[in-house]
């Protein structure tokens, strides 16, 4: 399974140990925890409603690496919260922590769960069929995958990337 991540390109693409700052489905200490998008539209999201960006002005400053990652194949488990916690600002995030704590206590090393970013069908593609064409909508899905990033490779997308403008309106953005 090919997902997708933006980072920072100063540093390394994934984290190696529990100093990670927390984050939706991980507390502080309980890393590494490796969050992807399964569309490139989803990791652009994730990072503009976590630095709240709503302007389109501000789009033309953004420089990101996107990364195609390899995870395998192994199926992650679906996180059972109600949307609104799913898609909920960061006063929901201790309820994400505790499901997914309870999750690893049980076994469970990847999960997916509704993008937190995303609105539903705000994952868009281009197909061509007679010229560019917008794809069926998709709603975008978060995978993270808990411990060491040890079999995991992955390839640069794009080096010093922007987001496009009309993702904006797609994104759930901080209230």
């Amino acid at each position: 399974m090919i997902v997708f991540r933006q980072v920072d390109a100063r540093y390394p693409f994934l984290w190696e140990d529990a100093r990670q700052p927390a984050g939706r489905w991980h507390a502080d200490g309980d890393g590494p925890a490796h969050y992807f998008a399964d569309t490139p539209d989803g990791a652009w999201a994730e990072f503009l409603r976590h630095e709240e960006i709503i302007d389109p002005r501000d789009l033309g400053t953004i420089r990101r690496q996107i990364w195609a990652v390899e995870i395998g194949e192994a199926a992650p488990m679906p996180v059972d919260l109600p949307d609104e916690t799913l898609a909920g600002g960061r006063e929901t995030y201790a309820a994400c922590q505790r499901t997914a704590a309870a999750m690893r206590r049980d076994g469970v090393t990847r999960i997916v769960a509704r993008s937190a970013a995303l609105v539903p069908g705000g994952a868009r593609a281009i197909r061509v069929a007679h010229g560019e064409r917008i794809a069926d909508p998709r709603d975008g899905q978060t995978i993270v995958l808990f411990g060491p990033p040890q079999d995991l490779i992955g390839w640069v997308a794009a080096h010093e990337a922007s987001p496009a403008a009309d993702l904006l309106d797609r994104i759930h953005h901080y209230r």
